[in-house]
């Protein structure tokens, strides 16, 4: 079959980690922007992105480029778009999107348009009249840059951080994946050693298990393009059947996880269980002020950092625990992300290396020692 065009939104500064990742199941003509991976590939490809790619947000197949100032240059270029390519008579195809910098700003009027166009192109190839929108889901995804849209189709549905395992939560938890990317760029391998000394909500240890044991983390979840009849039902068969042969059983790895709220060690528990690698951790309350970092065990964290004055001097205290308990070298190096402009400050010593990322909208760094 003739290559289809993808794209994938990731957090600013996964975009080299999740590059990797689409060069692994095998994305052809890789092209990298800022919070953005595109590649080419056949379906497989995408069934394989969908239950692969750990840092990427989705998986949008990319319809059509074009420049457009005027609502009826929207309109004419979107009714170019080969639609019945995906689409059938009786499936659902809603549309949203967002506009900036550009002449067409309205977003509604935007969607109306493209709704409108894209009807005007199904109406011509199925000779209907009216359609009934009651089949597979086909969101259309636009973006309006500076005059110049694309349109997508989300073959995801649910954002990929969902991954089925995490269905309670603690107030702030870290995005799946963030905690992916950042494990990767500590290097998780089949034979770590992985501590948590906040562990929260357990992600980041869940997330380290199933980089060490090569677990797919789309594996216990569906997708929005499960149900669409252009894919052989045979491909996503054989792509998931393929992930759960690649799962490694034979590693040594194993992740401790502590928390001094005996919620938070419940719900990592619970988390851990549903995520299927509760015999790969330890979970145990525990206070900051007793962390001993061991030899050869990776220590990853998210610490509190707090929104309100009082919670910022609570966090700050532990920034200056966590310097003089994180005795970080080369064979127990540490890995922390904050969003605190003066970590290093607090923490005591100045990071061997630091990459900023965004949690969500929250400008962070990722400090990191191992000297």
């Amino acid at each position: 079959m003739e290559l289809i065009r993808m794209s994938c939104p990731c957090h600013f500064g996964l975009e080299s980690v999740l590059k990797f990742e689409v060069t692994k199941i095998g994305g052809q003509d890789i092209a990298v922007s800022d919070g953005k991976v595109s590649f080419s590939g056949d379906f497989a490809t995408l069934v394989r992105a969908n239950l692969w790619l750990a840092t990427a947000e989705r998986v949008l197949v990319q319809l059509a480029e074009f420049d457009a100032v005027t609502f009826e240059e929207l309109f004419q270029g979107t009714k170019a778009i080969p639609f019945e390519n995906f689409i059938g008579r009786n499936d659902r195809f809603p549309v949203k999107g967002y506009s900036l910098n550009s002449e067409l700003h309205s977003v509604p009027d935007c969607q109306s348009i493209i709704k409108k166009a894209a009807v005007e192109r199904l109406k011509q190839k199925y000779n209907v009249s009216w359609f009934e929108e009651s089949g597979a889901l086909f969101q259309i995804q636009f973006s309006i840059l500076k005059n110049h849209v694309s349109v997508y189709l989300d073959s995801s549905g649910a954002g990929l951080h969902k991954r089925g395992y995490r269905r309670n939560s603690n107030a702030a938890p870290i995005k799946e994946t963030l905690a992916a990317g950042i494990v990767d760029l500590a290097h998780i391998r089949g034979d770590s050693i992985v501590c948590d000394p906040f562990c929260g909500s357990g992600t980041i240890l869940i997330e380290a298990a199933y980089k060490a044991l090569n677990i797919a983390p789309g594996l216990k979840r569906r997708f929005s393009a499960d149900s669409w009849q252009v894919i052989p039902a045979e491909i996503w068969e054989n792509e998931r059947k393929n992930a759960l042969d690649a799962i490694k059983k034979d590693t040594d790895f194993f992740a401790y996880g502590y928390d001094i709220d005996p919620e938070c060690v419940a719900l990592t528990q619970e988390n851990c269980r549903k995520a299927g690698i509760q015999k790969r951790v330890q979970i145990k309350q525990a206070d900051i002020r007793d962390y001993e970092n061991a030899e050869n065990t990776v220590t990853i964290c998210n610490p509190p950092y707090g929104e309100r004055l009082l919670e910022l001097k609570e966090a700050e205290k532990l920034y200056e625990v966590m310097g003089q308990r994180f005795a970080a070298t080369r064979e127990k190096p540490c890995f922390v992300i904050s969003p605190h402009e003066e970590f290093e400050k607090i923490f005591g010593k100045k990071a061997d290396k630091r990459r900023k990322l965004y949690n969500g909208m929250l400008k962070c760094q990722l400090y990191m020692y191992f000297k």
